[in-house]
């Protein structure tokens, strides 16, 4: 993979795309999640390499895009489609974990003509019907409560949290060590307030993948799922033996099913 940079008013974001760049084939884009980078779609990017141009990026003020001085959806659908235009990409096969979902949301919000499929990895949905007064107010509570807590155990909690396997800790605990406890938690803080600022009811008619973690333990992303399959029939799929992170706890699982859903809603079972 090859990286490359945007340079923003607010800071530079970093990204990596494939070595070798074929327009005739379908690009997907790979979102990682809050304070994640990456690295966590490693095995996704060994698995789609040749079949598919891709693109992974760290998220602004997350792993190399650091420091950067705002963080809201409007500005990284602003980011994207900097990217999507330097690259001479029409549109995407959008995969996103956790808080990547957001973002592609954020841009299905205000681009649905530029998101050609959407996988959600243990991601909830857009929407004010499918959060409490409840769930609101304890995310706004994140960064205080993150504070009240000794750094390392903190981290230690959230990569046991997020995670099945020892690959998958290893790789959460990795990519959360160079944050300092007030950048960490202040970051977690930003991506919610974020979040909460854009969310709104939300048709997206391009094909919808949502899975998830058997054993997902973060928030209520399990029950997000739950309803939003319910209320939409997007199909949901759920990794067995799985955590949050549930394509790096259970990459060849979760290759095979983004692969099949690829097959036939955007091959057309090529």
């Amino acid at each position: 993979m090859r990286e490359k940079c945007i340079a923003t008013e607010y800071g530079s974001v970093y990204y990596w795309l494939s070595d070798t760049w074929n327009e005739e084939k379908e690009t997907i884009f790979f979102f990682p999640g809050i304070t994640a980078d990456h690295t966590m779609f490693e095995s996704q990017v060994d698995y789609f390499g040749a079949k598919y141009n891709l693109i992974v990026w760290d998220a602004p003020c997350h792993g190399k895009s650091r420091p950067y001085e705002k963080f809201d959806l409007e500005d990284s659908t602003k980011v994207i489609i900097k990217i999507m235009e330097e690259n001479k990409v029409e549109n995407i096969i959008c995969v996103g974990q956790s808080f990547g979902g957001y973002h592609i949301q954020a841009l299905i919000a205000r681009y649905p003509e530029k998101v050609k499929a959407f996988v959600g990895i243990g991601t909830s949905p857009y929407g004010e019907k499918y959060y409490s007064k409840s769930d609101i107010f304890w995310l706004k509570q994140v960064e205080w409560m993150g504070m009240c807590y000794p750094i390392n155990p903190l981290k230690r909690a959230a990569a046991k949290g997020a995670t099945r396997t020892e690959i998958g800790y290893k790789n959460m605990m990795e990519m959360i060590e160079p944050y300092s406890k007030r950048e960490y938690c202040h970051l977690m803080q930003i991506a919610y307030n974020a979040l909460l600022q854009d969310n709104k009811d939300l048709n997206i008619s391009c094909p919808v993948l949502i899975t998830h973690g058997e054993y997902d333990k973060t928030g209520k992303v399990r029950y997000y799922c739950k309803i939003w399959h319910e209320q939409t029939n997007y199909p949901l799929q759920i990794i067995k033996g799985a955590g949050h992170n549930a394509n790096v706890d259970k990459p060849e699982e979760m290759n095979f099913i983004i692969n099949e859903f690829l097959k036939e809603k955007v091959l057309g079972n090529c």
